[in-house]
């Protein structure tokens, strides 16, 4: 068996080193402390803060979404009540044009038979009065054979003409 000398330290008694290590502990903790967990606790409250922007702005854009589609909505509302309007003025206006329409050809309808009232009074007119010369001619000659006179004298034939037509208007009043 290995004799066991007082030198042979004994690991659950300090030495010597344990200060040393201590020592160094302490030191890293400081370094660590100073230049390491700064910037890191800065990154991470940059990050947190980045993160809570993020959130707002997110909020920010759904409330602002919101009020575009609400904006939307109203203009679609809007659009619809001014295609409305203007489906009713066409309405309107088709109806007037319609009525316009309607006065004009009844008037052009009236002028038209006005004109031929008075073309067919003009013409009836007409056949009247060459009515009036064929029957003087034919009332004359029968008047002549009847008398068993000629009726050559034309104031004579136009009198008993005359006479003959007054007699005739009279009898068919």
């Amino acid at each position: 068996m290995p004799e066991t000398t007082s030198a042979e330290s004994n690991f659950l008694v300090p030495n010597g080193t344990i200060l040393f290590e201590i020592l160094a502990f302490a030191i890293l903790i400081f370094i660590l402390a100073k230049y390491v967990i700064p910037p890191v606790n800065k990154g991470l409250t940059d990050r947190q803060e980045n993160i809570r922007q993020q959130f707002a702005d997110a909020e920010k854009a759904k409330t602002d979404a919101e009020a575009e589609k609400e904006a939307y909505r109203a203009q679609i509302a809007d659009a619809r009540q001014e295609a409305a309007r203007i489906r009713e003025e066409a309405k309107e206006q088709g109806a007037h044009i319609i009525a316009e329409m309607r006065q004009q050809a009844q008037s052009e309808a009236d002028r038209i038979t006005t004109h031929a009232h008075a073309q067919i009074e003009a013409e009836r007119s007409q056949a009247l009065a060459q009515l009036k010369g064929e029957v003087g001619s034919i009332a004359t000659q029968l008047a002549g054979r009847i008398v068993g006179e000629s009726l050559d004298d034309e104031a004579r034939q136009k009198r008993t003409v005359e006479r003959f037509i007054a007699e005739l208007e009279e009898s068919s009043n």
